[in-house]
């Protein structure tokens, strides 16, 4: 079972709190709230984001890399690849 489906309450409520923030920016730019305001919005949803993106690599490692199910079917090669690809395509 995937580490996402067993935590995936928690992810849910991680991801429709995200959403509320964005949407209360987008009711800031309609509301022509001072930039500031906005920033404010925006950075805490990034750290939001961020937190979200951290607890499902962190679920990642544990359950693909450092204890797969069943450690010589290449599980832990394919999972240290899968974050490899991940971590590239964020970090550009």
């Amino acid at each position: 079972m995937s580490h996402t489906v067993k935590e995936k309450p928690k992810l849910l409520a991680r991801a429709r709190r995200i959403k509320g923030q964005l949407e209360g920016i987008e009711r800031a730019l309609e509301a022509e709230l001072g930039c500031a305001d906005v920033l404010h919005q925006i950075v805490a949803a990034r750290g939001a984001l961020t937190g979200l993106m951290r607890e499902v690599i962190e679920g990642h490692i544990h359950s693909h890399i450092a204890n797969p199910q069943d450690p010589g079917d290449g599980t832990r090669e394919q999972g240290a690849a899968e974050l490899i690809a991940i971590l590239r395509s964020y970090m550009k």
